[in-house]
């Protein structure tokens, strides 16, 4: 009965859709917590080849000294969320939240992330209360973890 349970969740994992607006929301009522936002998309190569780095982030949030909280932000069209994107998300079990963005207008959206941004991913948005960083790149489970902690010495409780 228990494995009928498990298996149940996990062929019932849904990517819940978000809007800019709806992340703002949790950065704003998240005071103390540090966000660590993850653009990528189940089409992007290198998008793939980092989420275990921002997988492992979260498995250990705990010893940072401060809440972090890795929320990675699928790109992955609506039409494809249940053919491609749960089954992806379902098969690897992250650690971290999973939503889809759901904006249409990326000239739009990706310019009140960060004006500077090009618009590629994968691309790395830090948030915290006072400061926010986007990083625009590819990163290792070392780059990914010094970044963030150089990000954390830099910002006040």
């Amino acid at each position: 009965m228990i494995v009928g349970l498990v298996l149940a969740a996990l062929l019932s994992t849904s990517v819940p859709d978000v809007t800019l607006a709806d992340l703002e929301r949790r950065f704003a009522a998240g005071s103390d917590t540090v966000f660590v936002v993850n653009f990528w998309a189940t089409w992007c190569t290198p998008c793939v080849a980092e989420l275990p780095a921002f997988d492992h982030l979260a498995r250990t949030s705990g010893s940072y000294g401060r809440p972090i909280k890795v929320l990675l932000v699928s790109l992955d069209a609506q039409r494809d969320r249940s053919t491609k994107l749960e089954p992806f998300v379902r098969k690897r079990a992250y650690a971290c939240e999973v939503v889809r963005l759901n904006e249409t207008s990326p000239h739009l959206w990706i310019d009140r992330v960060d004006p500077a941004w090009q618009g590629s991913i994968p691309a790395t948005w830090i948030v915290a209360r006072d400061r926010r960083v986007l990083h625009e790149r590819e990163f290792t489970r070392r780059e990914l973890i010094d970044t963030v902690k150089s990000f954390l010495s830099r910002s006040p409780r």
